[in-house]
Protein backbone atom coordinates (compact mmCIF):
# COMPACT_ATOMS: atom_id res chain seq x y z
CA UNK A 1 0.00 0.00 0.00
CA UNK A 2 1.17 3.71 -0.99
CA UNK A 3 1.83 6.68 0.94
CA UNK A 4 -0.89 8.14 -0.70
CA UNK A 5 -3.50 5.38 -0.03
CA UNK A 6 -2.22 5.21 3.76
CA UNK A 7 -4.19 8.54 4.74
CA UNK A 8 -7.29 8.76 4.99
CA UNK A 9 -9.64 9.11 1.74
CA UNK A 10 -12.40 11.30 1.98
CA UNK A 11 -14.92 10.38 -0.59
CA UNK A 12 -16.72 7.40 -0.12
CA UNK A 13 -18.10 5.36 -2.92
CA UNK A 14 -22.38 4.64 -2.99
CA UNK A 15 -24.16 2.23 -4.23
CA UNK A 16 -22.56 -0.08 -7.03
CA UNK A 17 -19.34 2.34 -7.07
CA UNK A 18 -15.89 1.63 -6.85
CA UNK A 19 -13.19 4.28 -5.74
CA UNK A 20 -9.71 3.67 -7.94
CA UNK A 21 -6.87 5.00 -8.43
CA UNK A 22 -5.24 4.18 -12.08
CA UNK A 23 -1.81 2.06 -12.59
CA UNK A 24 1.06 4.46 -14.04
CA UNK A 25 2.38 2.03 -16.81
CA UNK A 26 4.99 3.92 -19.32
CA UNK A 27 5.39 2.19 -22.62
CA UNK A 28 8.94 2.31 -24.20
CA UNK A 29 9.33 1.30 -27.62
CA UNK A 30 12.55 -0.75 -28.77
CA UNK A 31 13.92 2.55 -29.99
CA UNK A 32 13.42 3.79 -27.01
CA UNK A 33 10.13 6.04 -27.83
CA UNK A 34 8.17 6.86 -24.79
CA UNK A 35 4.34 6.01 -26.00
CA UNK A 36 1.81 8.56 -24.64
CA UNK A 37 -1.19 7.45 -22.98
CA UNK A 38 -3.23 8.70 -26.13
CA UNK A 39 -1.45 6.71 -28.22
CA UNK A 40 -2.49 2.65 -26.55
CA UNK A 41 -5.42 1.52 -26.74
CA UNK A 42 -5.75 -1.35 -24.88
CA UNK A 43 -7.71 -1.63 -21.22
CA UNK A 44 -5.92 -0.44 -18.19
CA UNK A 45 -5.72 -1.70 -14.69
CA UNK A 46 -6.37 0.20 -10.98
CA UNK A 47 -5.82 -0.16 -7.59
CA UNK A 48 -9.45 -0.17 -5.69
CA UNK A 49 -9.05 2.34 -2.51
CA UNK A 50 -12.79 1.86 -1.67
CA UNK A 51 -15.90 0.50 -2.63
CA UNK A 52 -19.86 1.06 -2.03
CA UNK A 53 -22.02 -0.96 0.01
CA UNK A 54 -23.74 -2.55 -3.36
CA UNK A 55 -26.87 -1.78 -5.68
CA UNK A 56 -30.07 -1.54 -3.11
CA UNK A 57 -32.46 -3.93 -4.05
CA UNK A 58 -36.06 -3.40 -3.77
CA UNK A 59 -36.35 -5.02 -0.01
CA UNK A 60 -33.72 -2.17 1.92
CA UNK A 61 -30.61 -4.95 1.30
CA UNK A 62 -27.85 -4.57 -0.57
CA UNK A 63 -26.14 -6.84 -3.66
CA UNK A 64 -22.99 -7.81 -2.30
CA UNK A 65 -19.88 -6.59 -4.41
CA UNK A 66 -17.30 -8.98 -5.87
CA UNK A 67 -14.56 -6.21 -5.70
CA UNK A 68 -12.67 -5.46 -2.17
CA UNK A 69 -10.12 -2.85 -1.37
CA UNK A 70 -6.45 -3.33 -2.78
CA UNK A 71 -7.70 -5.33 -5.50
CA UNK A 72 -5.83 -4.82 -8.74
CA UNK A 73 -8.41 -4.50 -11.55
CA UNK A 74 -8.61 -4.43 -15.44
CA UNK A 75 -10.75 -1.36 -16.93
CA UNK A 76 -11.49 0.07 -19.80
CA UNK A 77 -9.66 3.66 -21.09
CA UNK A 78 -12.59 5.58 -20.69
CA UNK A 79 -15.03 4.20 -17.91
CA UNK A 80 -16.00 6.11 -15.16
CA UNK A 81 -15.53 9.83 -13.94
CA UNK A 82 -12.06 10.92 -13.09
CA UNK A 83 -11.52 13.17 -9.73
CA UNK A 84 -8.90 14.73 -7.89
CA UNK A 85 -8.27 15.21 -4.49
CA UNK A 86 -6.01 16.15 -2.50
CA UNK A 87 -3.81 16.83 -5.28
CA UNK A 88 -4.42 12.44 -5.98
CA UNK A 89 -6.20 11.76 -8.89
CA UNK A 90 -8.68 8.56 -8.59
CA UNK A 91 -11.51 7.59 -10.73
CA UNK A 92 -15.03 6.72 -9.62
CA UNK A 93 -16.66 3.88 -11.80
CA UNK A 94 -19.39 1.57 -11.44
CA UNK A 95 -18.74 -2.36 -10.80
CA UNK A 96 -20.38 -3.12 -13.89
CA UNK A 97 -17.44 -1.22 -15.54
CA UNK A 98 -14.82 -3.07 -14.28
CA UNK A 99 -13.89 -5.81 -16.97
CA UNK A 100 -11.44 -8.53 -14.31
CA UNK A 101 -9.97 -8.93 -11.29
CA UNK A 102 -6.11 -9.24 -11.69
CA UNK A 103 -4.83 -12.55 -9.57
Amino acid sequence: MTQQTQKKITLKPLGNRVLAQRSEQEEVLKGGIILPDSAKKKQESATVIAVGPGKRKDDGSHDVMDIKVDDQILIDKYAGQEVTVDGVEYIILKSDDIIAIIE
